[in-house]
């Protein structure tokens, strides 16, 4: 896998408690439609919750979000990610993120980062904190000085403003998880998980 993007319109941001949620709650949002599946490194149970979903769910393509650091990009490949995604970057981790040779997505949310990443030759981007950064109108206005670029904006979207989003030409796909709200994952609810998640992934059709 050479991008992260391609792989659905929208990427379920998860945070999880119990790792034991993580391969009924990976089903649930491949059987309706999203493969790819972001889990943050913001709980403890997050690096089991990634090798549970990696081993018991293959046909899932299992992330690590919230890297921050080296040793997280080293953790998350061992447990089995498949692709990394970091709120920002320093260059020290993106070295440790391409040392992996995972996919993964920087997160950026100025021109000038965007630039930057440019000339290390990074064209796959996270826009981070989408809404509170500019949103649309932020993104539409980087399309025409960086035409090269694609981004995952990420950070306040929900299925009301992914539309707009993922309606950018520079937009490849959005990252949320408005389909995994804590009433239905704190009641193990799959099934309704599921029904959320075909609403999701028929957003980029």
């Amino acid at each position: 896998m050479d991008s992260v993007f391609g792989l659905a319109p929208v990427i379920p941001v998860v945070v999880l408690d119990d790792a034991d949620d993580a391969v009924p709650l990976a089903r649930a949002l491949l059987a309706g439609g999203l493969r790819a599946i972001e889990i943050t490194l913001r709980t403890p149970a997050a690096l089991d919750a990634i090798q549970a979903v990696a081993h018991g769910v293959p046909d899932a393509v299992v992330g690590a979000g919230t890297v921050l650091t080296p040793d997280h990009a080293a953790a998350a490949s061992a447990a089995g990610a498949r692709f990394l995604v970091s709120p920002g970057w320093s260059e020290r981790l993106l070295d440790a993120m391409c040392g992996t040779g995972l996919p993964y997505l920087p997160g950026a949310s100025t021109a000038s980062e965007v630039l930057n990443l440019l000339e290390r030759g990074i064209t796959d981007v996270k826009f981070f904190p989408a809404e509170a950064a500019g949103g649309v109108p932020f993104l539409r206005s980087l399309a025409s000085p960086f035409p090269q670029v694609r981004f995952c904006p990420t950070g306040g979207i929900d299925a009301g403003r992914a539309p707009g989003y993922l309606a950018l030409p520079n937009v490849a796909c959005v990252g949320g998880s408005w389909m995994i709200p804590q009433d239905l994952l704190a009641a193990r609810d799959w099934e309704g998980v599921s029904a959320l998640a075909k609403e999701a992934a028929a957003l980029g059709s």
